[in-house]
């Protein structure tokens, strides 16, 4: 019989000793959750504006996951890919039905959901008569991934650190500058990689004339244009997908975080001849599209697309930049450069070198989960299901934080 730790400290002082330390963690070991709340071994009660970094879209023990986990115990969890199953068929169904793709193809992360992007290009090159292309263009800043590939797709020198030599086939640009990209172009490349909105990089949307100029390009080159969506889709922009804000079309893009509702599952979207790609023997996994994750999914999309939870985060989005925008102007102008999102993506830019202090201010005084992310820009990727009133003690957080801290 294993015996649980009784308090946050005992946790704590368990985990530094046994786990490995590649994360800096917070102070809090999270015992529970409910909605927007979450409740640590102390019993104390934290809302949470970081949401297991976008995942937990539909908040904490929804109901409707609630079920499904119970359903899927009672049935089956797992089965080889060799058979086909009811979850993975209704939740491509649901995602193609309310999208501009004709096929999905399942994976385990976001990570593995970039993998199969860039594989898919590369093949895509090849079937189509151009074997000398392997190249994928990249932003600076970006984010795609922990593995070899899609850490070296990342464009920050800090992710590619220590692990040279990195493989070969990425260039980078510059986001939201169309001739930078121009400038990467040569007969070699086989695809262009973006998010629509950088999440890792500052919470920085793309312009609707990059991307378009990015599809206007592509389709001139005879490339694959690919999103990343691992963090900005899944109704966290006020759309099923971040793109559909901008009107244009990707070829392919992956899915990822909210997708499951905090159980790891990951997707491939693709239309037209990219969606002919990977066939079979090409690309693959064990776990990917298991009945689990997917039943997970297929419900987690359901409650979005049809309970109003992708408008409540389009609202609630726009809700939180103006009572921000309000309040640091009045309290705070010279603390803050730029408020900037979609939906209920959105970053605070700091007149500061860091926003850590702030973090620490809202977790200690206010019992408030944000965090920071590119050195110097408050994150703040709640559940889509909070309404005015999380927002309002968030707002007032930061307000105090930043009035504590002499900003």
């Amino acid at each position: 019989m294993i015996e649980l730790y009784k308090t946050n400290a005992e946790v704590i002082a368990a985990g530094d000793k046994y786990l490995y330390g590649n994360h800096v963690r917070m102070p809090l070991s999270i015992e529970r959750g409910e909605g927007a709340y979450v409740f640590d071994k102390d019993g104390n009660k934290y809302l949470d504006f970081i949401g297991g970094i976008a995942v937990n879209g539909l908040g904490h023990c929804h109901p409707a996951i609630k079920k499904c986990l119970e359903e899927r115990a009672n049935t089956i969890l797992h089965c080889s890919n060799y058979f086909y199953n009811e979850p993975a068929v209704q939740t491509a169904k649901l995602i193609v039905e309310n999208s501009c793709f004709d096929k999905v193809l399942f994976a385990n992360s976001g990570a593995e959901s970039n993998e199969g992007q860039i594989k898919l290009a590369r093949k895509y090159a090849k079937d189509h008569g151009h074997p000398e292309r392997f190249v994928v263009i990249t932003m600076k800043n970006s984010f795609h991934g922990r593995t070899l590939a899609t850490c070296t797709a990342t464009g920050q020198y800090g992710v590619h650190r220590y692990f040279e030599p990195l493989p070969t086939g990425f260039r980078y640009a510059e986001f939201n500058n169309l001739d930078s990209v121009k400038a990467q172009m040569d007969e070699y490349v086989c695809a262009i990689l973006t998010e629509p909105v950088q999440g890792e990089g500052g919470v920085r949307p793309a312009s609707k004339e990059f991307l378009q100029g990015l599809r206007e390009l592509c389709d001139e080159k005879g490339i694959l244009l690919m999103f990343d969506e691992v963090q900005v889709g899944s109704g966290r922009t006020g759309k099923l997908f971040a793109h559909q804000n901008y009107g244009v079309e990707p070829d392919t893009c992956s899915m990822a975080k909210a997708l499951g509702s905090g159980v790891p599952i990951g997707a491939v979207c693709a239309r037209g001849e990219a969606a002919k790609t990977l066939t079979p023997g090409t690309h693959g996994s064990t776990f990917a599209g298991g009945p689990l994750a997917c039943a997970l999914a297929m419900t987690t999309l359901d409650v979005m697309i049809n309970e109003g939870v992708i408008e409540n985060s389009r609202v609630m989005g726009e809700y939180f930049r103006e009572q921000m925008h309000a309040v640091i102007e009045k309290n705070h102008p010279k603390a803050v450069k730029e408020i900037r999102g979609l939906g209920l993506i959105d970053g605070i830019e700091l007149n500061q070198p860091s926003g850590q202090p702030v973090v620490d201010l809202c977790f200690k005084d206010s019992k408030v989960l944000i965090n920071n992310t590119a050195g110097n820009v408050l994150r703040f990727v709640p559940p889509l299901i909070v309404g005015k009133e999380e927002i309002d003690i968030v707002i007032k957080a930061v307000d105090d934080a930043m009035t504590k801290l002499g900003w």
